[in-house]
């Protein structure tokens, strides 16, 4: 794995991802590299407009995901699946020393692109990152290994980092929690199917629906939905959070559902709060 050798020597600083490193000979691929540090672009570009990774359904990499290795004489554990993985830990990020090598699973590391690396989630895996200071979001798509530094979750795209405001501070405090692409694309496949009212975006300051439904999610399994359901209570004020099963393709999907909307409840306004509890995508449906 290209990566692996370059965060060993991560590790021996006590540094990961974008963190400086050095290029001494224990390190085994200390001379792969052109930088002996990582660092920003010389010329940084705008990534405010690059697009989030949107989950899709993937067979597991042929490289990446031997389970279990070693790094530093420490054994790692690759996770069977994704499904359910939700963890707090601190974000890192890393740049122009890695851009055009090969990542953990052999795809090239491209910093412009929403990608992530991970101790123990199999490759690709997708997850939704939160920046727990600012509650900025984005979706990354992980087909790396790292960062192998006990006070480390998850490493992040210089792309990703800058959308979640971190490159001057170099880590923030986040939340991970892995995206089931089956799920996300039968979500919007049942928002796409149902008439739809309007999308965030378009919801002015004021916009009231009456007899409508916000979206949040479509969930594989009940008790996922239910945790959402409870973490939204407070953000309906008072509007009610249910939770409804459906049947898609021979198996079961739970709809995360707010309402139906009194002709009171301001739309926009509904949407800012569900989304700065955590949940970035909701969506306004009329269900008959």
């Amino acid at each position: 794995m290209a990566r692996l050798g370059a965060l060993l020597l991560f590790v021996l600083v006590g540094l990961a991802g974008c963190a400086s490193t050095g290029g001494d000979s224990d390190n085994p691929n200390a001379g792969r590299y052109a930088m002996k540090h990582d660092r920003y672009p010389d010329t940084p570009a705008d990534v405010s407009n690059v697009p989030d990774a949107v989950p899709r359904v993937e067979p597991h990499s042929r490289g990446g995901n031997k389970s279990p290795y070693r790094v530093l004489g420490r054994k790692y554990h690759v996770l069977p699946s994704a499904i359910g993985y939700r963890k707090e830990g601190t974000a890192s990020w890393y740049g122009e020393k890695f851009h055009g090598h090969l990542t953990s699973n052999g795809e090239v590391y491209d910093m412009y692109k929403m990608s992530a690396a991970h101790k123990s989630l199999p490759l690709p895996s997708y997850v939704r990152v939160t920046n727990l200071s600012n509650r900025r979001q984005v979706i990354v798509r992980v087909n790396d290994r790292g960062p192998f530094h006990d006070s480390r979750l998850i490493d992040l795209s210089y792309a990703a980092a800058a959308k979640l405001g971190m490159l001057n501070h170099g880590t923030a405090r986040v939340e991970v929690e892995a995206i089931d692409p089956v799920a996300w694309n039968s979500s919007n496949v049942l928002a796409s199917a149902e008439p739809v009212l309007q999308s965030p975006a378009a919801a002015t300051p004021h916009t009231s629906v009456a007899g409508r439904y916000l979206q949040v999610g479509a969930f594989s399994s009940d008790a996922a939905a239910r945790r959402v359901q409870t973490k939204l209570i407070p953000a309906a004020q008072g509007s009610q959070v249910q939770v409804k099963s459906v049947e898609r393709d021979g198996r079961s999907l739970y709809r995360v559902l707010i309402g139906p909307l009194s002709a009171e409840v301001v739309a926009s306004d509904l949407i800012s709060r569900v989304q700065a509890a955590g949940l970035s995508s909701p969506i306004l449906v009329d269900y008959p």
